[in-house]
């Protein structure tokens, strides 16, 4: 099958500033993918140039095997998208939004539509710009939701939204969107809504896609290592995450182990294994 999203040599700079930098990043049909990175590493800005709305300084970016500036119709229509910041015709009502979207895709699914608009208390003709921060992104996800996209890229959905409605729009991705096996490229940075959704996490640091893993896998086989430097050293490593990090005292090296050598860690004295969390992953990461 075609990769819904194939990256190959992206580097954009805004004047002197580097901000991706030879990325390379694939992503697989039906994949869930949680984008993790640090506030300015450029998740906004390479999603906005993996849509073609940002232009790129080089690289070879592809949807579903179109070039991104060229995308087709058909193309098109298999892709939702839900911006950090509402980008809706705040002039119009949800009602006439809505009509004028529903034109431009097939597969517009207008009782998904309505159910979302009532269980989530939307107003059909109340003007855009009248509503709040959370009814405007609650409405922009029923936009990009309404077609049934194959390929849903989401760019901090949630940031404006109150607990429950966070928890409704988990709710309605996970029951209506991933069981269908739909691709999703999931930013955020609320690390708890996206261990509910995400089959695997993509970290980006330093202008590059640093790792990408199931996130099951890389709970379970993660393990941070504290010790001497000369204790370090002696390691077996089969997968080196983060190179060793030197300190006044201790030092240490984040990597996978299986669960024999994680075992074997432990028993030694001159060192001090621990699985970590993903906040601890996070941050260790993206440093």
């Amino acid at each position: 099958m075609q990769a819904p999203v194939q990256i190959r040599g992206l580097n954009k700079a805004f004047e002197q500033q580097k901000v991706l930098q030879q990325l390379d990043w694939q992503i697989e049909p039906g994949s869930i993918v949680g984008l993790l990175g640090r506030n300015g590493a450029g998740k906004s800005t390479l999603i906005e140039c993996l849509l073609g709305l940002r232009d790129v300084d080089s690289g070879d970016l592809q949807l579903y095997g179109d070039v991104v500036t060229q995308l087709s119709e058909q193309t098109r229509a298999r892709i939702g998208y839900v911006p950090q910041r509402s980008d809706l015709f705040e002039w119009l009502t949800a009602r006439q939004l809505l009509a004028y979207f529903r034109q431009l895709y097939p597969r517009w699914n207008e009782a998904k539509v309505n159910s979302l608009m009532q269980a989530w208390d939307l107003p059909f003709d109340k003007v855009i710009s009248k509503l709040s921060v959370g009814q405007k992104q609650r409405l922009s996800i029923i936009r990009s939701l309404a077609h049934e996209p194959e390929l849903l890229i989401l760019d901090e959905p949630v940031s404006s939204l109150d607990p429950a409605g966070r928890r409704d729009f988990l709710r309605e991705l996970i029951d209506g969107v991933i069981e269908k096996q739909t691709t999703v490229v999931f930013s955020t940075h609320i690390l708890s809504d996206l261990e509910r959704v995400a089959m695997n996490v993509a970290f980006l640091n330093g202008g590059r896609i640093v790792h990408q893993q199931a996130l099951d896998e890389m709970m379970d086989d993660t393990v941070r290592v504290t010790g001497t430097a000369q204790a370090l050293a002696q390691l077996q490593t089969p997968k080196l995450l983060r190179p060793v990090k030197h300190g006044a005292s201790e030092s240490s090296v984040l990597a996978q182990f299986s669960a024999e050598q994680f075992a074997q860690l432990q028993a030694r004295r001159d060192v001090r294994a621990e699985k970590l969390s993903l906040e601890d992953l996070f941050i260790e990461m993206t440093q």
